[in-house]
């Protein structure tokens, strides 16, 4: 068992049902956003949801979830730096299908990291931290988003977040299937259409209540 933890292919599988754990937070997570595209109300009570006991209680293993994604991604990273040796910075034998984000999935993920970091800053730090910890009473949820992206820079920043999110999500979704065993080319091609889709969809929710948060602000009406 102890294998699993130090072959390449047990780290990669590893790396890929974490990855699958954080996708299916991030789909909770989006459905709840998109409730704010309904009403206030509505989003709200999504809140009151994700802040019952039973689902509060997930917060320590997601962030065990994330950091295990986290390290195995730079052991990953570091095994294919030493695999290169002095062909480190000879010309990727890559093929065009693999993709550019395929080639940058390291990359975009310090960006989906340094996004996550603004994200707690902004929005978990004045709710669930708030509740939880510090036994205050928590932002109303509606309020926090027009807070938060009232500020153009910050509305910008999160749609550029949200860009390298739909890159990190585009390859990890089928990449993820792949490493678990949906690996013949049938299943690649149909697992590329549904990540490309699900991600898409996604995104565009965020992107969503991103933008009517900043309109709510700076318009009369959306």
């Amino acid at each position: 068992m102890a294998n699993i933890f130090k072959s390449s292919i047990g780290r990669k599988l590893i790396m890929s049902v974490s990855g699958l754990f954080l996708i299916l937070f991030l789909t909770i997570h989006g459905v709840v956003n998109g409730l704010y595209l309904i009403s206030d109300d509505a989003f709200q009570m999504g809140c009151d949801f994700m802040a019952l006991p039973i689902v509060t209680v997930m917060v320590p293993v997601l962030a065990l979830g994330f950091l295990v994604h986290i390290v195995y991604a730079f052991i990953l990273q570091y095994q294919n730096y030493k695999a290169r040796g002095k062909e480190r910075y000879a010309v990727s034998t890559k093929t065009d299908s693999d993709g550019w984000a395929s080639k940058n999935m390291f990359i975009l993920g310090l960006f989906v990291i340094i996004g996550l970091a603004l994200h707690l800053t902004d929005f978990w730090a004045d709710m669930q931290y708030k509740e939880l910890v510090l036994g205050e009473e928590a932002e109303k949820g509606p309020q926090l988003i027009r807070e938060t992206f009232s500020n153009t820079y910050v509305y910008i920043l999160y749609l550029i977040w949200f860009v390298v999110l739909w890159f990190h999500l585009n390859h990890g979704f089928w990449s993820a299937f792949q490493s678990i065993g949906f690996s013949n080319d049938k299943w690649i091609t149909r697992l590329k259409v549904i990540g490309i889709c699900f991600s898409t969809i996604l995104v565009l929710i965020f992107i969503a209540v991103a933008t009517k948060g900043y309109l709510v602000t700076h318009c009369c009406s959306v």
